[in-house]
């Protein structure tokens, strides 16, 4: 068991550490935070989508921008999309679930807002269909991917292609992500 814990933990490590070295990547990390800096600030929101683990993390980033993160401040317009379970359940029965964060971006999204896609393999339909219709509509999306960049590759104005091909691993660091673009967000609109 001690084995199954230590290795966990080095992968962990190993992922956020090639993340660390790779400064192309760091700069992709600051500008996703620009473009979601510059959409707040023109009074654009964020839409968020993932599926399973991916929307857990599409509701939480969502809930730091909107809530708050480090400090007491007005909220952000920041939204993720699968919370409606009676949408979800209604557009997945009647047009199928490729389309049900689609349809809600169709509704919500404006030009000059950021769709924030989450996928680990970057080939996710239901994810896909929503990147077509935000950039349909005039919105900038940012993509968050493990290693390959999927289907998602040359679809995003920023593709965060986390360098692993494990999905725990993939999670992880895209949380981070999402943390540090909620604080620099924060800092650059509040401080």
């Amino acid at each position: 068991m001690n084995e199954i814990i230590e290795k966990s933990i080095r992968a962990s490590i190993a992922t956020k550490q090639a993340v660390l070295a790779d400064a192309g990547f760091l700069e992709k990390i600051e500008q996703a935070a620009l473009l979601l800096t510059n959409t707040f600030r023109q009074g654009g929101k964020a839409l968020f989508c993932g599926n399973g683990g991916s929307a857990a993390d599409a509701q939480h980033i969502a809930a730091e921008l909107s809530g708050r993160f480090y400090t007491d401040r007005p909220p952000l317009y920041a939204e993720a999309l699968h919370v409606n379970s009676s949408y979800m359940t209604a557009v997945a029965n009647d047009y199928g679930y490729d389309h049900v964060f689609a349809r809600m971006v169709e509704a919500a999204g404006r030009p000059g807002d950021v769709l924030v896609a989450i996928s680990t393999s970057g080939n996710s339909v239901s994810i896909l269909n929503a990147i077509e219709k935000a950039r349909a509509q005039g919105m900038a999306v940012i993509g968050l991917t493990g290693e390959t960049g999927g289907r998602m590759t040359g679809l995003c104005a920023v593709l965060l292609n986390v360098p692993s091909g494990d999905t725990p691993r993939i999670q992880e660091s895209h949380i981070l992500i999402g943390h540090i673009l909620c604080e620099i967000v924060e800092k650059e609109i509040f401080s």
